[in-house]
């Protein structure tokens, strides 16, 4: 481990392209943890295969998608280790070592298998791979001898079966794998457009470069306050979609618009979106012809994956091998 920062793991699941919930909920806070930290980051293909591997095709169109995106948005290939998780093997190796220390009834506990197995037998997802995910999990995390993975309150269950893996390993081997502990980051829940949550099975997103076009359109379309039926009713704005996006995107100066201006029916839902509209633009516009360079320039960005993936390997390799030592494999 670095002798001088702290090593952070986090990573973002390959299932499609990133949109803003991504980033608000975990890039963001990866962009202001660089500077800090030792960070690894990955993205976690093989993740992504366990409910999207009838269309695996996709997997690695969406691998490089994401990997412009971070670099775009700041996050800095320099500083930190950016790779691909199938492209660093090591992580099946440790996954099987932890699989096999690992009890049934640990993972037949975990909140998200329980909460989301009706819905995994219904999409065909009920599988060995959705259900041992969080072993793979504590794997990536391990491999890296991560310290600090950085969660929201709602991911700690995950964080704390990682510790369990990792506690039994260090029992059963006299091992020193680091116990991760969670780096508790503000994680504001992002709705969609028509006001669930945002997720791409909803169908609801709004990609994280979205072209101008497109994020005009999605915009208006977005669900508001439904007490604004009429332009001359007022409305709460806390109870529309398009404030909670203000929040993110617009200044003190246009929050005080948009609040005046809703609840005393001064402004319609039209200019409110308008205006949300050109400040997500401006924060958009510059990550979004870095992300066009880099895809339009491929063997650049095959030259950054693929020393951000050798990197990876490098350090994963060596720690696998002190962990077969404490195994007494090799």
């Amino acid at each position: 481990m670095s002798q001088f920062k702290p090593r952070v793991m986090s990573g973002a699941r390959t299932t499609h392209q990133l949109h803003v919930g991504n980033y608000w909920g975990a890039i963001r806070n990866w962009i202001q943890l660089q500077d800090q930290y030792e960070c690894f980051f990955g993205i976690m293909d093989l993740h992504g295969l366990t409910t999207a591997y009838k269309r695996a095709e996709e997997i690695k169109i969406y691998n490089r998608d994401i990997f412009a995106d971070l670099i775009a948005w700041g996050i800095d290939p320099e500083k930190n280790t950016v790779f691909i998780q199938s492209m660093v093997p090591e992580h099946i190796e440790l996954f099987m070592y932890f699989a096999n220390l690992t009890p049934m009834g640990w993972l037949e506990r975990v909140p998200t298998w329980k909460d989301a197995e009706e819905e995994a037998k219904a999409s065909d997802t009920h599988n060995l791979g959705r259900f041992s995910y969080p072993v793979l999990q504590a794997a990536d995390i391990a491999v890296y001898q991560g310290s600090l993975v950085p969660v929201g309150a709602d991911q700690m269950a995950h964080l704390e079966l990682t510790r369990e893996i990792i506690r039994r390993f260090n029992h059963l081997y006299k091992g020193k794998l680091p116990e991760p502990k969670p780096l508790l980051t503000e994680t504001p829940l992002i709705p969609g457009l028509d006001g669930r949550k945002m997720s791409k099975s909803y169908n609801n997103t709004i990609f994280l470069t979205e072209d101008e076009k497109t994020l005009k359109k999605k915009v208006n379309s977005m669900l508001t306050d439904s007490r604004r039926a009429l332009r001359e009713n007022p409305g709460v704005p806390e109870d529309c979609t398009v404030y909670a996006f203000h929040k993110l995107y617009s200044t003190p100066d246009d929050l005080k618009w948009v609040v005046e201006g809703c609840t005393t029916a001064g402004i319609g839902c039209g200019e409110c979106k308008a205006k949300l509209c050109a400040n997500m633009e401006a924060k958009t516009k510059i990550p979004r012809e870095k992300k066009k360079e880099l895809l339009n320039n491929p063997k650049t960005l095959d030259s950054i994956i693929e020393a951000g993936c050798e990197k990876a390997r490098m350090e994963a390799r060596k720690n696998l091998n002190t962990i077969k030592d404490w195994m007494k494999l090799r």
